[in-house]
């Protein structure tokens, strides 16, 4: 399937529902399952993976398809390790290709019992039956941030509660932050010093939490803003002070000529009238990097001088983001290419219709989807991997003014 969108003659939405955040929704599911209890979690998010997470924890099937969602296995091969269920755990061929081991490993330190049944490193995993005794483990930080946040979770739950030594520099570390931000909402004290975590055995407490909406979510809108010529935005629920690393994007987008406006309960984003083009600017993704894609390809349609660094991590996500961008940002006329230390743009921008290959990854699809504004027109294939996390990404860019077909 090929979605084929045309730029807006001019802008019919002035407020957009982004969807819930679904590293918090997942996080809240898995620390429901562990506390035993029922409690509400209000605005849960509808995203593919959310869905594919509460599904595989209500099911009573021995073997779990987790399809392409990287969070649920990571979360779930901790929780059926603490949780004693024997299950299988599997994926698309994409996931039994994504590292694993680091997880794996620090489980079996604990005591549990887990086998790879393809290929060693990667899932699928087989999952026995065994209690976890042990109360200190080392974690690899340097691979996914998604590793150590599924062994906090459940550290609270183990017998002797858990020690958890970080070796190397912590990807991602404002989803970690998330993750004991949570355990605390939830009455789970976690001790952070430097690289080492202590969790004493604690009791999860039962209690109503509601999702923020996705930050994440906002960056394609942010980029919309910055290739129209005049156009404003507003979003309710977006908190300055959140849990979520990618609130980072505020701060971010003035480089890009977008401002935002907190008020009570919303943002509003539009145009910055006082924005100067600054010659270079340096943008470290490690702490927030499911912006790369979105960052990047605003950076390449605008001809802004970027010097891109902590994306190392993009090749082990739902497919390798870097060869990806720099396959489709070539049919442009730019090439993304590593200088030293940095990946840099370079080459001018070519204005030109092109079908976009996305790789079955929703942020490729969301992050080419504005060039439209540009471009006049853009043909985008597997449109329908949005659904992953903003599944109203297609309806929304249609209420906004874009004409689209086939998404």
């Amino acid at each position: 399937m090929i979605a084929k969108i045309r730029a807006p003659r001019k802008q019919a939405l002035t407020s957009v529902d982004l969807p819930a955040s679904k590293s918090l929704s997942n996080r809240a599911l898995i620390i429901r399952a562990l506390s035993g209890k029922k409690f509400e979690i209000g605005n849960l998010s509808e995203a593919e993976d959310t869905i594919i997470l509460q599904r595989s924890l209500e099911s009573n099937e021995n073997m779990i398809d987790v399809g392409a969602a990287g969070t649920a296995m990571r979360f779930l091969t901790a929780y059926y390790a603490v949780a004693g269920e024997e299950k299988i755990l599997t994926g698309t061929e994409r996931m039994k290709q994504r590292p694993i081991a680091p997880l794996v490993d620090a489980l079996k330190i604990l005591g549990a019992d887990i086998e790879y049944l393809e290929k060693t490193g990667c899932p699928p995993l087989k999952i026995n039956r065994s209690i976890l005794t042990a109360d200190e483990v080392k974690v690899d930080g340097s691979i996914s941030s998604q590793f150590l946040s599924a062994l906090l979770m459940i550290a609270p739950t183990l017998p002797k509660g858990l020690k958890i030594t970080i070796n190397g520099n912590l990807v991602s570390k404002p989803y970690a932050t998330m993750t004991t931000g949570l355990m605390k909402y939830f009455g789970v004290h976690v001790l952070w010093q430097g690289n080492k975590l202590v969790i004493p055995p604690q009791t999860y407490i039962p209690a109503v939490y509601n999702t923020e909406p996705d930050w994440s979510s906002a960056a394609f809108w942010y980029a919309v803003v910055a290739l129209c010529y005049n156009s404003e935005i507003s979003f309710k629920g977006l908190l300055k002070n959140s849990l979520q690393g990618d609130s980072i994007l505020p701060q971010l987008m003035e480089e890009f000529g977008v401002e935002t406006q907190f008020l009570k309960n919303e943002i509003v984003i539009r145009k910055s009238k006082s924005f100067k083009q600054l010659s270079t600017i340096n943008i470290d993704f490690t702490n927030f990097p499911d912006l790369a894609q979105c960052i990047t390809v605003l950076a390449a349609a605008l001809d802004k001088e970027v010097r891109f660094s902590g994306i190392e991590n993009l090749r082990i996500k739902e497919t390798d983001r870097i060869a990806a961008l720099q396959n489709e940002l070539k049919k442009f006329g730019k090439e993304f290419v590593k200088e030293g230390d940095y990946y840099v743009l370079n080459g001018t921008f070519i204005a030109s219709e092109q079908n976009i290959e996305t790789y079955n990854d929703h942020r490729m699809v969301m992050a080419f989807a504005p060039l439209a504004i540009c471009l006049g027109n853009i043909s985008i294939e597997n449109p329908g991997t949005v659904k992953k996390s903003y599944p109203e990404f297609w309806n929304d860019l249609k209420r906004f003014g874009f004409k689209v077909t086939n998404p």
